[in-house]
């Protein structure tokens, strides 16, 4: 629903696979961890206006790409982003598994390329230097695409090889389904310059926003790409009916995380130490609350997943989003806990809002207003 040559916007949603209660505040006591509960989750953001949600990678929890295929299968338009890690997959066996995936569901993959550590060594991956992930990183995206896209592929790389390889099925999404990345250190840039469909960042001040995404179109000027590199924006959003609704739900949640880190917050350790989270931590000096309702204090909880909240009204949240659209951010990953309650409510009150807008339609809430008032 993009003008002119700008990409359509892309809502996702978040459903979690970590096997207990707890994530991010979810305690929801039923079903947790089963196909059940995370395909209701999926249902609920497709029938609420979300294109797909991200489905998250750690050692210790559901295996990603498992899931991302049974929530394919219960959907009809959900578009799973899977986030996957070269140190787990070799680079043959995830081109050909992702390929049958995507034809599968007719196109509806999005792969969500992860370099941040885990617990790698728990499953072999014993690369602990940065820039030899980040390295790794590039040559597995070089080389999955060649795979999605050649035929009798040879590659001799400095972590990777292959002789004769071609991929069987082909995608159904052509030339391949899309490349997401997150990473805010140079190397990371560098990778998301030359490789990536979408870069991934996360809720940074709109000013901080700007000067990367004018950064990385810079660099990505100087590579050889088929397509512009799109921008991603991953944040958390607690939206109400009222901005004094919406800051009371927001101070009681985070006073809920506080002092109970054992339980409350997610356990994966992905992300910790990373540029882009110490960004996050960095934003408590200056300031609680920035641009329109950027809320920073989240930021300060050490979890290993800091974040900042868009905390507000429908309308609030709405242009807080509008303006990141402006800078240029086309992909959004939201979400907030409870993990199903959240996606109607975000869906009704914001998604559905910014595509009506988008498209040049009065939202229904908005139509019933005016019909009130007329």
């Amino acid at each position: 629903m993009g003008s002119g040559d700008s990409p359509p916007l892309e809502f996702l949603w978040y459903v979690p696979n970590t096997v207990e209660s707890g994530h991010r505040g979810d305690d929801t006591a039923e079903g947790w961890g089963s196909l059940d509960f995370s395909a209701e989750i999926a249902q609920t953001a497709e029938a609420h206006g979300f294109d797909g949600a991200l489905i998250g990678s750690g050692w210790g929890r559901t295996d990603t790409f498992t899931l991302a295929t049974a929530l394919a299968a219960r959907t009809r338009r959900f578009r799973p982003l899977a986030a996957i890690r070269p140190g787990y997959w070799q680079p043959a066996q995830f081109a050909c598994a992702a390929a049958t995936l995507d034809q599968l569901s007719a196109g509806r993959l999005l792969v969500n390329i992860v370099t941040g550590k885990d617990a790698h060594r728990a499953y072999g991956d014993f690369d602990d230097d940065d820039a030899s992930r980040y390295a790794r990183t590039r040559e597995f995206m070089q080389l999955v695409r060649r795979l999605w896209t050649e035929e009798d592929v040879t590659f001799s790389g400095r972590f990777y090889r292959v002789e004769h390889s071609t991929c069987l099925p082909r995608p159904y999404r052509r030339p391949h389904p899309p490349l997401y990345f997150g990473g805010a250190s140079e190397a990371a840039e560098q990778v998301a310059a030359a490789e990536a469909d979408v870069q991934l960042m996360w809720g940074e001040p709109l000013a901080m926003a700007a000067e990367r995404i004018d950064r990385l179109r810079r660099l990505s000027a100087s590579c050889d790409r088929r397509r512009p590199l799109a921008f991603g924006l991953r944040i958390t959003v607690v939206v109400r009916e009222t901005s004094d609704e919406a800051w009371q739900a927001a101070g009681a949640k985070l006073g809920g995380w506080e002092g109970r880190l054992d339980r409350r917050i997610e356990k994966n350790v992905t992300g910790a130490g990373s540029v882009g989270q110490r960004r996050l931590r960095e934003l408590v000096g200056a300031g609680e609350v920035l641009d329109r309702c950027l809320w920073t204090a989240p930021a300060r909880v050490g979890t290993g997943a800091a974040s900042t909240w868009l905390v507000g009204s429908a309308e609030e949240v709405a242009a807080s989003l509008r303006d990141y659209i402006a800078l240029g951010i086309t992909h959004f990953i939201l979400s907030d806990t409870p993990y199903l309650a959240e996606a109607e409510r975000v869906g009704e009150l914001v998604v559905r809002r910014l595509l009506a807008a988008e498209s040049g339609a009065e939202p229904a809430a908005q139509a019933a207003e005016s019909a009130r008032g007329a």
